[in-house]
């Protein structure tokens, strides 16, 4: 059970019934930068409904490299576990918290149930696959008609607005593996972004000059 208060960013999507169901039967997660909140082949139980922070949402393949579909923001929910957890499979993503988050966490059973009667938890979950199908479209057309430092720069501007921030603290490494490339790329990418005046480089910080 949590407060009905950590469901504010949802008030304009659910009726009050629903968040008073929801404040019932769920419980708070909550996850500090880089926690694995869904991994691959994990069993999902519960539905996320992130309510503070940002999470990353990649996809593996069978030789451990990853390749990032979207970020979920507050107020987000993933739809890929949805699809999970409607067909009672395990999880095809690995989720990781991009810093100190909170997430609710729901009991899949009442996804089904809210599905077939409540209006706008139906209209919710369909936005949800919308919104991240059009993401993963959008990282599909990314990964075959941009080049990478184009990528790469997208990938900047994209973190500057879910942060607010100007100034991202991240490292080439973690870069490099958002991308699916080597740090070796990134770096010489990065320095190519410097010089150009696109962005000012520190030490595992950047700053974005040009969004």
């Amino acid at each position: 059970m949590i407060n009905k208060e950590m469901l504010q960013s949802y008030d304009y999507l659910f009726d009050e019934r629903l968040i008073e169901e929801i404040a019932n039967v769920a419980n708070l997660k909550s996850f500090k930068k880089d926690d694995i909140i869904i991994d691959v082949d994990q069993q999902l139980l519960y539905i996320p409904l992130l309510i503070k922070g940002n999470i990353k949402v990649s996809r593996e393949n069978k030789n451990g490299e990853e390749l990032l579909l979207y970020v979920l923001e507050s107020g987000d929910t993933c739809a890929m576990s949805l699809t999970c957890c409607m067909s009672k499979s395990s999880s095809k993503i690995r989720a990781v918290a991009d810093g100190d988050t909170d997430v609710i966490m729901i009991p899949i059973a009442y996804m089904q149930l809210w599905f077939h009667n409540n209006e706008k938890w139906r209209n919710f979950i369909l936005q949800s696959y919308q919104i991240r199908f059009d993401e993963m479209l959008e990282t599909i057309d990314t990964l075959a008609f941009m080049k990478m430092d184009k990528r790469l720069f997208k990938l900047l501007t994209d973190k500057v607005k879910l942060s607010a921030s100007t100034t991202l603290n991240i490292s080439h490494q973690d870069i490099a593996e958002d991308l699916n490339t080597s740090r070796v790329v990134v770096s010489r990418l990065l320095k190519q972004l410097e010089n150009k005046g696109k962005i000012k480089l520190g030490r595992n910080r950047i700053e974005v000059l040009d969004f």
